[in-house]
């Protein structure tokens, strides 16, 4: 079981890691907004335009994916289930919280173990 100064430093960065992943979300808005060319651009120019706008797509999805998780967790603070494994129910290890906030399995059945 985390102890109460645990709890409250995986809280924060709960909430710290929120913040910036909301920043983070909102460049990616912006960088996938259609822009109109000054002049005309070559084929290769727009394919690489194309092929840049799908990878900052994929990053805002999975940015929200995470965003949603942060969120989940966060508002599971002060129940029995907050920093606890959603496979098999254990307490998923401090380092591994403070190091990547939007886990929601222990090392064991995320595969790492």
């Amino acid at each position: 079981m985390m102890k109460v100064e645990e709890t409250r430093l995986y809280q924060e960065k709960l909430k710290a890691e929120i913040v910036k992943v909301e920043a983070f979300i909102q460049e990616l808005k912006a960088a996938t907004q259609p822009e109109v060319p000054d002049s005309a651009i070559g084929r290769i120019s727009r394919m690489d335009a194309i092929n840049n706008k799908s990878v900052v797509e994929n990053s805002l999805r999975e940015n929200q994916q995470k965003l949603t998780q942060l969120k989940t967790i966060l508002s599971k603070f002060g129940s029995v289930d907050f920093g606890r494994c959603t496979r098999c129910g254990g307490e998923i290890q401090f380092a591994r919280l403070m190091f990547m906030p939007n886990s929601m399995r222990c090392m064991r059945c995320s595969g790492g173990v």
